[in-house]
C-alpha cells in the first residue's frame, strides 16, 4: 500500500467517524501566508481538500504575520491557521488564549533571518557595532525570536537599538530605502532584504546556537474539540500534498501551481521551497517534533521573552498547548 492510499485510507476512516459523532462544520476559514510557497497550496488549488471534506466550503484568507493569524482565531474568524510561526503561537497562549498544535506545517532555518544594510559593512565578527542602529523587527513573531536569541549571542544590548514594529514587506522597504540599519523577515520580503544587506548568521549556524525555526497548523482548542474528525480530514489532506512533494516525483506538475497560488515567479518559489523541511506524520508524532521537544521548545521561546520584556509571563508548561489527536487519527 502507498502512503497517498493510506491517507486517503485515513480520510476516509475520518468521515466515518465524524458520521458517528454527528454533522461537521459546513463552512470554515483557514489562514495562510502569500510568498510562502508549502505543497498544500497545490490540494488547495486543486480542490483535493473539497474532495476528502465532502460538504465543507473552505475560505482561504491570507495574512501578514502569526500575530494576526492569532487575532482571528481569537475572534472566531477562522479556525485553521496554516504555518504559523511558534514565537506568535507562544505569544497568544502565553497570555491566555486557548489555541492548540496539530502538526509540524514546515520546519526551516535559512528562510528566517535578519539582515543588515550592506552600508554598514557589519558581520558577524563586528555584530556589536549594532549598537544605536535602528532595526525592523516583525514583533511577537519566529524572526522576533531569531533576532533576540541573535542579539543575545553577539552581546548586544537591546535597549541600546531603536526597534521598530514592522511586517516583513514593510522592513524590507524600509531597508531598501535605507530607513533601518537591519531588517528582519521571513520569504520573499527576506529575499528583497538581502538585496540591500547581508545576514549575521547561516541557517546552520543559528541551528548550532539552537535557534530553531518551525511552523505549526494550529486552532482553537474549541474547533478541535468540537470539528477533531474534520481537522483529521484537512491533515490527512496536507500530509498527502506533502508526501506528494517529498517524493520529487510531482514537481513539475506542482511547482507551477504553487507559485501561482503563493504569488511568486516559479524560480523564487523552487529557490524557497529548497530551504523547507515538511516532515512525515510519523515524523512529526515523534519525540524529536510533537511527542516533546516541540513543548520544551516552546518553553524556551517564552522564557527569552519575558527576559527581553516582550511578554509579560510564560506557562509553567507548553504540553497543554500541543493536541497530537488529530493528526494521531491518520496514522
Amino acid at each position: 500500500m502507498t502512503f497517498k492510499s493510506k491517507l486517503m485510507g485515513a480520510v476516509a476512516a475520518t468521515a466515518v467517524l465524524a458520521g458517528a459523532q454527528g454533522a461537521m462544520a459546513q463552512e470554515i476559514t483557514v489562514g495562510y501566508f502569500l510568498e510562502w510557497p508549502m505543497p498544500f497550496q497545490y490540494a488547495k488549488e486543486t480542490g483535493m481538500y473539497e474532495a476528502a471534506m465532502d460538504g465543507t466550503t473552505i475560505n482561504w484568507v491570507s495574512f501578514d504575520t502569526g500575530t494576526a493569524m492569532s487575532a482571528a482565531m481569537a475572534s472566531g474568524d477562522v479556525q485553521i491557521s496554516v504555518s504559523q510561526g511558534v514565537p506568535p503561537f507562544v505569544v497568544a497562549t502565553s497570555a491566555g488564549q486557548d489555541i492548540q498544535i496539530v502538526d509540524v506545517a514546515v520546519s526551516y532555518s535559512e528562510n528566517d533571518n535578519c539582515v543588515v544594510a550592506s552600508a554598514l559593512e557589519i558581520d558577524k565578527n563586528s555584530a556589536g557595532e549594532l549598537a544605536g542602529k535602528k532595526v525592523a523587527v516583525p514583533l511577537g513573531t519566529a524572526a522576533h525570536y531569531g533576532f533576540l536569541s541573535q542579539m543575545n549571542h553577539f552581546g548586544v544590548d537591546l535597549a541600546s537599538l531603536d526597534i521598530v514594529d514592522m511586517a516583513p514587506a514593510e522592513g524590507a522597504a524600509a531597508l531598501a530605502q535605507g530607513a533601518v540599519d537591519m531588517a528582519c523577515g521571513w520569504g520573499g520580503a527576506l529575499r528583497r532584504m538581502k538585496e540591500s544587506g547581508n545576514i549575521l548568521l547561516t541557517g546552520a549556524e543559528k541551528q548550532a546556537l539552537g535557534i530553531l525555526v518551525f511552523d505549526a497548523t494550529t486552532a482553537p482548542a474549541n474547533f478541535i474539540a468540537e470539528d477533531g474528525a474534520l481537522l483529521s480530514q484537512f491533515l490527512a489532506v496536507t500530509a498527502e500534498a506533502n508526501a506528494m512533494w517529498n517524493s520529487g516525483e510531482h514537481t513539475a506538475e506542482m511547482l507551477p501551481v504553487i507559485a501561482k497560488d503563493a504569488g511568486m515567479d516559479e524560480a523564487a518559489t523552487a529557490e524557497t521551497l529548497a530551504g523547507f523541511v515538511f516532515p512525515s506524520v510519523e515524523e512529526q508524532l515523534s519525540e524529536a517534533w510533537l511527542g516533546g521537544t516541540a513543548q520544551t521548545f516552546m518553553k524556551g521561546v517564552a522564557d527569552v521573552f519575558v527576559a527581553s520584556g516582550s511578554i509579560d509571563g510564560a506557562l509553567d508548561s507548553y504540553a497543554g498547548t500541543v493536541n497530537t489527536g488529530p493528526l494521531s487519527a491518520i496514522q
